[in-house]
């Protein structure tokens, strides 16, 4: 082979090597209810209370060939959380939880996301909620992807945190059983 040859096929294959791989960006379907926020915590170390928010919205960045690369992004409406009792709800929604007149949001965004080649993964970022912004980490498996009936491609997953609310300052006792706050997210992406 001569010099030009391999010259021509070296700098190829740098090219190739060079070209950056795009995570494809997807819509979380929350309107299309393929997608949830739902939380639980103890009821006076007794019982439990479960619940959800019903408006939020979200984006996430996602290559199964570089999972590393992966970025998400989502926004809750506070005002929506959805105990299935109207008189809880409006306490949870009052200044001695989530206080949703001076905090109509909370917020998520990723800041690492790290594959552990089996399907799991784990997923850090900031939640910002009742006007604190701290670190959380939730453990993410895949569910799946491919194509949808109208033609487009989604793909799935679901994570899990748990969180202390005196991190958040939401002080109000129920006692040390109730203290943290476990969340679970579902969520379906549409590619966009």
């Amino acid at each position: 082979m001569n010099t030009y040859l391999k010259t021509t096929l070296a700098l190829g294959g740098l090219v190739l090597a060079a070209t950056p791989v795009y995570a494809a960006d997807y819509v979380i379907d929350s309107k299309g209810a393929h997608a949830a926020i739902e939380f639980r915590i103890s009821h006076l170390g007794i019982g439990w209370v479960s619940g959800r928010f019903n408006t939020f919205d979200g984006q996430f960045s996602y290559d199964a060939e570089q999972p590393n690369n992966s970025t998400v992004s989502v926004n809750i409406d506070t005002s929506s959380v959805d105990s299935n009792h109207a008189e809880r709800d409006k306490h949870i929604r009052s200044g001695d939880f989530l206080d949703v007149k001076a905090f109509p949001t909370a917020k998520f965004v990723s800041t690492q996301y790290t594959d552990n080649g089996d399907g799991s993964a784990s997923l850090m970022g900031d939640l910002t909620l009742h006007g604190v912004t701290k670190p959380v980490v939730l453990a993410v498996t895949k569910g799946g992807e491919g194509k949808d009936p109208w033609g487009g491609f989604r793909v799935g997953f679901e994570g899990s945190a748990e969180i202390q609310l005196k991190d958040f300052d939401i002080s109000y006792n129920l006692g040390p059983a109730s203290e943290t706050l476990y969340l679970t997210l579902t969520v379906e992406g549409v590619r966009q």
